[in-house]
């Protein structure tokens, strides 16, 4: 190795003599592990920090294999590694912002058309405050600021959590036996203000997510983390004593919850009276509200 190997030719009046007129007016030059190189401001220096990392479900005719790059437009993604269904992938540009340019709203597979103008408003709950999820928790999709502020002026308390609701709620059931099926895994994070505030209180849960989140906080003490608790009839309930929620998918998880917290054969029935009544189904539809004795 030659010191000579590391020359190359600068000019003069390239050399900086005074600072740039504030310190984050400096340019900077990307070189990303791929070798391509991005002409950028200083300031986009948080936005490449940091994990660029996220678990994706991917759609191609050849699984991609761990190790190798895909290309979207001008976004390169490199698989890192499978897990299940889902693949761990990172990204060549900050992924807030490719998904605000090139995302769509996540509509739930039963639903038929393209997502839409409104969507974007309505399959979203009005107190949703933190990026996450990859689904609405769509029994909040009833609410809107003048019906929240109703319950309030009936001295009802309100306390919000935080659910990441993820890819696996779309997943069926794949096995015979319901025992032996393994729960997709959530984050959730609960205030220790909240729980003070619920305690003893005849709890209301708006969504089966945040009777999940609850319920594993009754069952653990954990206030954050992943949940993989899975309610099927037979499950004994320590918190949640009503619960709102949409009309569930036909053999689906949420449906076996449904049935633990009201009974099997009641909201069977329930279901059979909604059908009969033409309610509306699944992410967009009517809600349902079961109590427990």
């Amino acid at each position: 190795m030659l010191v000579s190997d590391f020359d190359y030719a600068l000019p003069p009046g390239l050399i900086a003599q005074h600072p740039p007129p504030r310190r984050r007016a400096s340019r900077l030059l990307h070189l990303d592990a791929a070798g391509r190189l991005r002409d950028l401001e200083f300031a986009a220096l948080p936005g490449l920090l940091g994990p660029r990392e996220a678990l994706a479900l991917i759609r191609a005719s050849h699984p991609p294999q761990a190790g190798s790059e895909l290309f979207v437009e001008s976004i390169a993604l490199k698989i890192v590694a499978r897990h299940g269904d889902l693949y761990q992938v990172s990204f060549s540009q900050d992924l807030e912002a490719i998904l605000e340019r090139h995302g769509a709203v996540p509509l739930p597979p039963y639903i038929t058309h393209a997502p839409q103008a409104e969507d974007a408003e309505r399959y979203q709950t009005v107190y949703a405050a933190r990026p996450g999820a990859v689904a609405a928790p769509t029994a909040g999709l009833h609410f809107d600021d003048s019906l929240l502020q109703e319950i309030l002026d009936r001295k009802a308390i309100i306390e919000k959590i935080t659910l990441h609701v993820g890819a696996g709620t779309f997943q069926p059931v794949r096995v015979e036996e319901v025992e032996k099926h393994r729960m997709h895994k959530e984050v959730f994070s609960i205030s220790r203000k909240t729980i003070d505030a619920i305690r003893d209180k005849r709890i209301l849960a708006v969504g089966t997510t945040s009777l999940r989140a609850l319920e594993t906080h009754a069952l653990t003490g954990s206030l954050e983390g992943e949940t993989d608790l899975f309610v099927y009839p037979g499950f004994q309930f320590k918190m949640v004593n009503r619960l709102l929620t949409n009309f569930h998918l036909p053999k689906s998880t949420l449906l076996m919850l449904a049935c633990a917290f009201g009974g099997k054969e009641r909201v069977l029935s329930a279901y059979h009276h909604a059908v009969q009544n033409k309610y509306r189904f699944f992410s967009y539809g009517d809600a349902m509200l079961i109590e427990r004795g």
